[in-house]
């Protein structure tokens, strides 16, 4: 297997709304790529940034998330630990960086437009097989560093059910799912970069280890807060 993750160097995305289909349609897609994106650069193409003088963060903050923790770092930073899309992430994914004094909202809908730039490059390049994967950059609990996320998707099978099967001493699986998605979402990231790299997209070729799906999304990907093995910790989240 020949496996690539080709980097997509483009020309800056500038908030506050920049559209991106000049920057879709000049990609280089086949059959069986999976296309990362990042979420900055979706967002902005949606507008979605607020100007960094006209709102308080936590008020925004608030507004965007479905449930949050207020917490005082000993730093002195003031932590904002949220649920937004059903995803845990700090400050409901609002970003200042490469953001030219605006916030960067998440995306609405990631599953939608994944949805639509998937239909507009296999339109273009007449091809069947092709996922549309948005990403963000997400710290881990109890680890230093971030690593990548997916936040949406479009034509890939983010998840393997094995309930059902046999370990290697016939032993049934009971619970395991494989989460197909996010280690590849990881190394896009990574590739991507967080400073000035100016590469917020990452395409995967001849990687076959995962299916294809027009019809895939996010929505049987996510867990609610009560049935997660984390709820313990979840459950102390406020609604917004």
């Amino acid at each position: 297997m020949n496996l690539e993750f080709i980097p997509v160097q483009t020309r800056i995305v500038c908030p506050p709304k920049d559209p991106i289909f000049d920057i879709i349609d000049n990609l280089d897609v086949r059959e069986g790529d999976i296309v990362f994106i990042t979420s900055k650069i979706l967002a902005i193409h949606q507008g979605r940034c607020v100007p960094v003088a006209d709102t308080e963060k936590l008020d925004l903050i608030k507004k965007e998330a479905s449930h949050y923790i207020e917490h005082k770092h000993p730093s002195g930073f003031e932590i904002n630990l949220t649920i937004t899309d059903n995803i845990l992430i700090a400050a409901a994914g609002i970003d200042e960086s490469n953001a030219d004094d605006h916030y960067i909202l998440w995306p609405k809908d990631p599953d939608k437009l994944c949805r639509e730039i998937r239909d507009r490059l296999c339109k273009k390049h007449k091809i069947k097989n092709l996922g549309v994967v948005s990403t963000d950059s997400q710290t881990t609990p109890l680890r230093w560093g971030v690593t990548g996320i997916t936040t949406g998707l479009s034509g890939v099978v983010p998840l393997r059910n094995m309930v059902g099967e046999k370990d290697i001493f016939g032993r049934e699986l009971h619970f395991t799912n494989v989460n197909l998605i996010d280690p590849l979402t990881q190394i896009a990231v990574l590739i991507m970069g967080e400073a000035n790299e100016q590469t917020p997209i990452v395409i995967l070729r001849n990687y076959k280890n995962i299916p294809f799906d027009k019809n895939a999304n996010m929505d049987k990907f996510k867990i609610s807060p009560e049935d997660d093995i984390w709820s313990p910790l979840l459950c102390a989240f406020k609604k917004a």
